[in-house]
């Protein structure tokens, strides 16, 4: 499949010639371009930009998200994503909690997370996507199962990259803050300059905070965790508010550098510090209630990055270096036990509500880049990209000596090599192929005791991955994709050592390997220079070898996140889009999702013939059916000329899907994860062409309960307000 796969990509690219000859009367141009006064978008994200286009057009399934029409909400990058079709968010609570995106099929691990092409993977919990304000990207790219060599990633989910702004201008000032229902604050400042002898500067800070006081329905209200586990026993659901679960973090971003020089287009010194802290609740699953259990951290991270088209002759380069240290704090050493209702009372001399602990985990990473893009002749384009990616992570305690305060290191060499035939503007064809190399170390306990001795271990991977892409304008306005990957995703750091909390480890995970397929078709057209349509849809394969699964452990009444190798995983899956607009004044769309992901694997273990009960059964704790749709209306120039007052509607749809594999259990007593629709509302009114903006919103308007991953309980109805400057010269 994959080698016939593999020839019709070039087959498609070769039909052009057909087509080319049946082009009279010079219309092949005409024909070949896609309706450029056509705004394709993503909610009410309008996608019209250079870069953004470049992404639809290209061969990959990939999307651009202009993050435009977005500012003057209240929403993170993470939130920005949520109308891409494929796309899912899932989050274990209120602002700061742990957050992973799903994308056709795929989630966490499987899906790598850029900055302007950097590599974010280890850089810590303080400067994630929920935490950093949709302000700070001019957009986002949304690459989906197959990935372009200039990643240098090993993702078989896909790629988020998101773009910060570089546009040069004299000077500017972005400042904006909000507040909003559970003591929520959120402020952002951005401002710099260029000046005309090329020498740029940028500062942006931002800070959230966060009480996340909502309330929950939680089991067992007044119980304590005694004898491990009569807090799981008690069957009465009670409504109480989350009492210990504040977060908080801040952020300064500083760049200095120079653009537009004959010996570098871009040549930026940055440095970015962040930190954070975050009290702990409850477990994965939402069974006990903790009152003194938190973590704090801190990240310091410096960063270089180079760019210059025609260095040479038709060679482009592009290099990056970026070194980041951070640390995690996981702290747990109450003297008291506690109850959803904030009692609390003496453990006998016991300490720690899970595990006595004050563990610091130190991470040094080191990222560094070369990017080479040679045009030998127009319409030709080889890619070379190159990745080194190093996380030396060591443990120390305040309590004890940690007998396995082995350093655990992981180090990533992943290359790339990529052909793109681009003859004209109607088709374009790439190939490539990426090897991966990793090196694992650290501590592996002995067998035959509790855990407490330890010895180091290491071992090395090596793997070929391969693909191809191609697109073709079949029709005027009417695009077709089709593109496959051979691809390998590492065990990250996490995944092989835990995260001294709530994860444990395993370091005999193998790497994942993956054959991605994708079927694409997209249309769009303007009527009348009024009525603009946008549609697409895509078909989704994946056949996935030692897929890595994410369950949760029972360790003494707590529950504790957990990875396994698990044989093939398939998945299969479509969606679809739509997206009208009227003149200037009205746009509504959406797009739903289904994904089929179930288990393949016949037997329990890799030569056994002991049959697999799980096999066909629908893999669990994963969505496997969404949608979401959405209406803004526009009022130009109300009560000014340049003034603009939106008016936006979101609603957000999932299915319910198992908790815990569909073949276990009698159906009176399966545990799912219910389904949920939630109904945003926004208005805003941006003044002086967007020079000053007001904003109020209300998220889940009916006051839903809505869950995520293993059943945990998110917010419910809740208001925000926000003001926001933009002005510059």
């Amino acid at each position: 499949m994959t080698q016939k796969l593999f020839f019709a990509c070039l087959l498609l690219a070769t039909c052009q010639n057909i087509f080319a000859d049946n082009d009279d009367n010079g219309s092949k141009k005409t024909n070949s371009k896609l309706d450029t006064s056509t705004p394709i978008q993503l909610k009410e994200v309008t996608v019209v930009s250079s870069s953004v286009k470049r992404i639809n057009e290209s061969a990959f399934n990939a999307v651009g998200v202009d993050t435009k029409s977005l500012q003057n909400t209240t929403q993170n990058l993470s939130d920005a994503l949520r109308q891409v079709p494929g796309v899912k968010l899932r989050e274990t609570g209120g602002v700061g909690s742990d957050m992973q995106l799903m994308l056709d099929g795929f989630s966490g691990k499987h899906v790598k997370v850029f900055i302007d092409g950097v590599p974010q993977e280890g850089v810590g919990q303080s400067f994630g996507l929920n935490n950093i304000p949709v302000t700070y990207a001019d957009h986002i790219e949304v690459y989906r199962g197959v990935v372009p060599v200039e990643f240098g990633t090993d993702a078989i989910g896909g790629v988020i990259n998101v773009v910060t702004k570089k546009t040069a201008r004299r000077w500017y000032l972005d400042a904006s803050y909000s507040y909003g229902s559970f003591n929520t604050h959120k402020s952002n400042v951005d401002f710099g300059q260029y000046f005309k002898n090329g020498l740029t500067y940028e500062i942006n800070f931002f800070q959230n905070y966060s009480d996340n006081n909502y309330q929950i329905d939680a089991t067992g209200v007044k119980h304590f965790l005694e004898g491990g586990g009569s807090q799981q026993n008690a069957k009465k659901t009670e409504r109480v508010e989350r009492l210990h679960d504040a977060y908080h973090n801040e952020a300064l971003v500083v760049k200095l550098g120079v653009l537009n020089k004959s010996w570098a287009d871009r040549l930026m010194l940055s440095a970015t510090l962040s930190q954070s802290y975050k009290e702990i609740q409850t477990d994965t699953r939402q069974t006990v209630a903790f009152g003194e259990r938190h973590r704090k951290g801190w990240s310091v991270m410096p960063a270089l990055e180079y760019r210059k088209r025609d260095l040479l002759k038709g060679l482009d380069v592009a290099a990056t270096l970026n070194y980041n240290r951070n640390m995690t704090n996981n702290i747990d050493t109450a003297t008291y036990e506690y109850n959803w209702l904030g009692d609390r009372r003496y453990k006998n001399g016991r300490k720690g509500e899970v595990s006595y602990q004050d563990t610091k985990a130190y991470n040094d990473n080191w990222n560094a880049t070369f990017r080479a893009v040679y045009r030998p002749v127009a319409g030709h384009t080889i890619t070379l990209n190159h990745l080194i990616q190093s996380v030396d992570r060591k443990t120390n305690t305040a309590i004890v000596d940690l007998s396995n305060s082995i350093n655990k290191v992981t180090v990533k060499r992943i290359t790339g090599l990529s052909y793109q035939l681009a003859p004209n503007d109607r088709w374009n064809a790439t190939v490539f192929v990426k090897n991966y190399d990793q090196r694992n170390s650290g501590p592996l306990a002995l067998s035959g005791n509790d855990n407490t001795s330890y010895v180091k271990t290491h071992n090395d991977v090596s793997t070929l991955g391969y693909g191809a892409a191609a697109a073709y304008y079949i029709l005027r306005g009417w695009q077709l994709k089709l593109s496959y990957e051979r691809a390998c995703r590492l065990p990250t750091t996490d995944e092989l050592f835990g995260d001294n909390d709530l994860e444990r480890g395993k370091f005999e995970l193998r790497p994942e390997r993956s054959h991605n397929y994708n079927l694409n078709m997209n249309y769009s057209h303007t009527f009348d220079r009024q009525h603009a349509l946008y549609l697409e849809g895509g078909l989704i394969y994946r056949l996935t070898k030692d897929y890595i699964k994410r369950t949760t452990e029972n360790v003494s009444g707590t529950y504790y996140g957990a990875y396994s190798n698990h044989g093939r995983v398939e998945t299969k899956g479509y969606n679809v889009g739509l997206r009208y607009d009227y003149q200037r004044w009205l746009s509504v769309g959406g797009n739903w999702t289904q994904m089929d992901v179930r288990d393949d694997e016949k037997t329990q273990e890799t030569g056994s013939k002991q049959a697999n009960l799980t096999y066909g059964a629908r893999m669990p704790n994963l969505p496997y059916q969404f949608a979401n749709a959405d209406m803004t209306l526009r009022w130009h120039d109300l009560g000014g000329k340049g003034n603009l007052l939106s008016c936006t509607y979101d609603l957000f749809y999932t299915h319910s899907f198992p908790l815990f594999s569909e073949v276990y259990g009698s159906a009176s007593n399966k545990m799912t994860v219910p389904t949920q629709t939630a109904h945003n509302l926004t208005l805003t009114y941006a003044m002086k062409h967007g020079k000053y903006n007001f904003s109020l919103e209300c998220h889940n308007l009916t006051d839903a309960k809505l869950y995520d991953n293993f059943n945990l309980q998110k917010a419910g109805r809740a208001f925000y307000g926000k003001v926001r400057i933009n002005i510059g010269g």
